[in-house]
């Protein structure tokens, strides 16, 4: 998790009177500052050093910007007021300072000579280049901050600007292209992903997009690091960036704890950001006088170290600089802080153990909701409870247990084929839920030194989906006990068994799938006369009901793996088969009642005699129609 963290720069060796004051005024212009903007000629007011003939001096103000600096007797025509030469604080007295300034936001773009590697389409991308709304008119570009992670379950995620990424005529899941559209109008091509989060308000511009099909390095381009920390500017740090249009240029942090009104045009209209402001270091001054242009909002502004050199901690996110017609050379970015937490992400993704919360299977993953199936009052008495529920979540799946056979009734689960990982199972060891009674659970005593093998009911395959951290713990969620059964050696070795796990792929290569999502339930079939081993009945019988949508119509397709539709079996046989079969059928079997959205979906027709049933093959029996 991104941390704000102290830095060793000037701000930390300023004397104890002067932070003092820099407190309150930052209380101070929290409580007041919107009401400072109110006046129509105030553009910002932030904390900044006593400007005198054009030079910054030490004396720490309360410096107000405004778009006309006249004199008294032209006011009233202005509708402005006269700022007083010191305002109380906390019962101090402190100098205000008056300097003429406007701003703008930094996304419309402008003929400039630059790296041509910033606005072409990179794989991986990496932070510092051309990004933009796919859909913007004019067409516009800024720039990529940074890869940010989402806090919850660790998706990686594009940062810029609100300006850049959304815009007065965008929407949240519209396109987002790299490079952005300026640069290149091939968006089809250059389709990075959609706009997931946006703000623009007092915590900051900002908007993250999704990464789809394409690799990323978190190092900034030409700056050769990575973000790894959250800063709080202070007076006279030293910040360095890398944006689409100036590239590399250095600055001076001049003003902060400011609000600023930005003009956002058409129906957005004036906006109050919060920010700092960053004027050029003296030191390393850009050829041309300037440290920003318009295509470079988005860029991250880092702190520099003690030896010059870019370093890790984040100050904030470029947005906005002067004005056309303003003649001093500055830059506007959002404290990072605020952003982070608006737009809920980190700089680095959480581990697996610390993802926030356990969706389990998702009943509206399809778009038509499709329920979990029901217990009868009888077998609902036998249901083990968490936190008084029958239903037991972990990651992308959920189930029913039950207590007398300490096996799950189901199991259901959701399969995003679009964002399968591959992961090993390597190191990961079955275990009960520590979250359920250990007596409820059958564990690994079944299964030391005899030919049963731990089966998964939710395919382990089908869990690793979504970000990489969510993934990881779905893979290590699928290992609980729960979602386990035993069977024989012979069952999951069988020559026709090889159809039961590969059903769900089947669907993927033999149906067109909307959007690549699939909704699986599964689990045994108990039986009264299935065969005690170690004080556990094991089950001989296994369903799974397969369901998605093609072409906007819901399918269900329900199998049955057994020895013999008609149970009149050898239990000696080991040769198990895969049977289609109909939901009404499975609940027949197993008691249990599936949703009437299922059964609309279940067209299959079969033969009334039993005997005229055979069992699949292969797959291209499975009727998919």
């Amino acid at each position: 998790m991104a941390t704000k963290t102290k830095k060793t720069t000037a701000s930390s060796r300023k004397n104890g009177s002067e932070e003092k004051l820099i407190g309150s005024l930052r209380c101070y212009i929290r409580a007041r500052g919107p009401e400072l903007l109110e006046d129509p000629n105030v553009t910002s007011v932030g904390i900044g050093r006593k400007v005198t003939g054009g030079q910054r001096g030490k004396q720490v103000v309360l410096q107000f910007t405004v778009a006309s600096k006249v004199e008294p007797e032209v006011l009233e025509e202005l509708g402005t007021t006269l700022i007083p030469e010191t305002i109380t604080v906390d019962g101090v007295e402190v100098p205000t300072d008056v300097v003429e300034r406007s701003y703008k936001p930094h996304f419309r773009t402008v003929a400039e000579v630059e790296s041509p590697a910033r606005k072409t389409r990179l794989d991986p991308i990496e932070p510092g280049v051309s990004v933009g709304l796919a859909g913007s008119v004019p067409p516009s570009a800024g720039t990529i901050g940074a890869i940010v992670f989402d806090k919850a379950n660790g998706t990686p995620y594009v940062l810029s600007n609100w300006h850049v990424l959304h815009g007065p005529e965008g929407a949240l899941g519209d396109e987002i292209a790299q490079p952005g559209p300026h640069d290149d109008n091939r968006v089809r091509r250059n389709r990075l992903g959609v706009l997931k989060r946006s703000h623009l308000g007092v915590a900051g511009d900002c908007a993250i997009s999704t990464i789809e099909d394409r690799g990323f390095v978190q190092e900034i381009f030409e700056l050769g690091v990575a973000p790894k920390e959250l800063g709080e500017p202070d007076l006279d740090d030293k910040v360095i960036k890398s944006g689409r249009t100036t590239g590399v240029t250095h600055g001076i942090v001049r003003r902060i704890e400011t609000v600023a009104k930005i003009n956002y045009g058409g129906d957005v209209g004036v906006k109050t950001i919060g920010c700092f402001e960053i004027g050029p270091d003296p030191a390393n001054l850009p050829a041309d006088g300037e440290i920003s242009k318009p295509g470079d909002s988005g860029a991250l502004w880092l702190f520099k170290q003690a030896n010059g050199r870019p370093g890790t901690v984040m100050a904030g996110l470029h947005f906005g600089g002067e004005g056309k017609s303003d003649p001093d050379e500055h830059a506007l970015a959002c404290l990072s802080t605020s952003v982070f937490e608006r737009l809920e992400i980190s700089l680095t993704p959480p581990a697996p153990e610390d993802i926030e919360s356990i969706a389990g299977y998702d009943p509206d993953f399809l778009g038509e909701r499709i329920d979990a199936p029901q217990l009868d009052a009888a077998l609902s008495r036998d249901a083990v409870l968490l936190d008084g529920s029958e239903v037991i979540p972990y990651t992308h799946f959920s189930l029913t247990l039950s207590k007398k056979r300490r096996f799950p009734f189901w199991v259901g689960w959701n399969v995003d084929g679009g964002s399968l990982k591959k992961l090993s199972r390597n190191n990961i060891r079955f275990v009960k839920d520590p979250r359920l009674p250990a007596n409820t659970q059958v564990g690994n005593e079944l299964y030391e030194n005899n030919r049963l093998d731990r089966g998964h009911i939710a395919r382990r395959a089908d869990l690793l989906w979504g970000s990489l951290p969510e993934a990881q713990k779905a893979n290590t969620d699928s290992f609980f006990y729960t979602n386990i059964t035993p069977q024989m050696d012979d069952f999951n070795q069988s020559s026709k068994n090889g159809l039961w796990g590969e059903l769900e792929d089947a669907v993927f290569a033999d149906v067109d799938v909307d959007d690549l999502k699939v909704s699986v339930f599964g689990g045994p079939v108990f039986q009264d006369d299935d065969r005690t081993f170690r004080g556990v009945k094991i089950p001989r019988e296994f369903w799974k009901v397969i369901t998605f949508t093609e072409q906007g119509t819901l399918k269900a397709k329900a199998f049955l793996l057994t020895q013999n539709l008609d149970q009149i079996e050898a239990l000696e046989l080991d040769e198990f088969r895969v049977f289609q079969v109909t939901l009404g059928e499975l609940e027949g079997r197993t008691q249990l009642l599936f949703p009437a959205t299922l059964h609309k979906g279940d067209t299959l027709a079969v033969p009334e005699a039993v005997a005229e049933r055979t069992p699949l093959d292969s797959l291209a029996d499975i009727q998919w129609d």
